[in-house]
């Protein structure tokens, strides 16, 4: 079955505000590089006269990527969060609310980037209930994966990677820099392995693997069109308590302190499975993001920040993941 299923009518631009909004959804296993793509994306789309909403729909207390794409935020970008330090029932309902009042403003196009961690049903469900059934039509499912990054091996972890690209009109590999066809070829049969494991009648014979440097206006029409697609899978886990994050506040980490600390933290098995570190570092002479995985370190300045580091994984053990910290 092909990677790309239209499911749009095809209308320019400016017939938007007349009608439905559409709405794409940016998603992707964690640290497989969502924000960094849509900040790529949202750019494209507002170099063609777009107004667009993106959504944080985060699970955690402290939204990082929301601080990542600040810069986008304008006359033509509205920025909006949804936390999910709270029960699931009121995260639903924090995010049907604030998509009511994107809807309700002047805007072409909404993207919704959840956390690494989502169950794409509860998208789907909200998007055919009142109002936003007669407010909102998907336009594209958009999923990202991190070429280098090994793909998950526990149960959990599989589930939640397959349902994530089990709709998705684009598959989109990331940090594709250094890696042979073959490579990558592998690494598209070995997620068509995981989708079999929860019985998804799903498969991807292809995906856009080109260094991101190297995308254009082309690559991105083709990811605003690329639809979705309607799977079915066997859904063994509709929620998980494994996954949590770690906060530190105001530790006036360097960058060259996050690389050893988070180095240490992935090689310490007792901290539990950490799969990424990402938070604020300043170095004297300014800010910087740090976003770790356990293959690949990315450290970017930024003009301002908030002096935070969070620790994401499954089966945590706080108390460790504090001792590796304070070392």
């Amino acid at each position: 079955m092909s990677a790309q299923l239209k499911q749009n009518d095809g209308e320019e631009h400016k017939n938007y505000r007349m009608g439905i909004k559409k709405i794409d959804l940016v998603t992707g296993f964690l640290g497989s590089g969502k924000t960094t793509f849509l900040k790529k994306y949202v750019r494209f789309l507002l170099d063609r006269g777009l107004k667009v909403g993106i959504l944080e729909n985060d699970y955690g207390a402290v939204n990082v990527d929301m601080m990542l794409l600040s810069m986008l935020a304008g006359e033509n970008c509205q920025l909006e969060t949804v936390a999910g330090a709270c029960d699931k029932d009121c995260h639903i309902r924090r995010f049907k609310t604030k998509l009511i009042a994107m809807g309700m403003s002047d805007l072409d196009r909404v993207i919704i980037e959840p956390s690494g961690i989502f169950d794409i049903d509860e998208f789907l469900d909200v998007m055919h209930e009142p109002p936003l059934d007669r407010w909102y039509e998907i336009g594209s499912v958009i999923a990202i994966v991190d070429a280098q990054a090994e793909l998950p091996d526990s149960e959990e972890s599989e589930f939640f990677m397959a349902s994530e690209l089990a709709d998705a009109g684009m598959l989109v590999f990331s940090k594709t820099r250094g890696m042979s066809p073959e490579q990558l070829r592998e690494k598209l049969s070995g997620i068509n392995n995981i989708m079999k494991k929860v019985q998804c009648d799903r498969s991807f014979d292809s995906a856009l693997m080109k260094d991101w440097d190297e995308l254009g206006d082309s690559d991105l029409e083709a990811v605003m069109n690329s639809g979705y697609y309607p799977a079915d899978f066997v859904k063994s886990f509709s929620e998980y308590e494994g996954y949590r994050s770690v906060y530190f506040m105001n530790r006036g980490f360097t960058t060259e302190e996050l690389r050893r600390k988070s180095a240490a933290l992935f090689a310490d098995k007792a901290c539990g499975n950490v799969m990424r570190v990402k938070g604020f570092a300043t170095d004297g002479d300014g800010w910087f993001e740090f976003n770790a995985t356990k293959n690949n370190v990315r450290i970017e300045p930024l003009d301002a920040a908030q002096d935070v580091v969070i620790v994401i994984g499954e089966d945590l053990n706080e108390e460790r993941i504090n001792r590796v910290i304070n070392n």
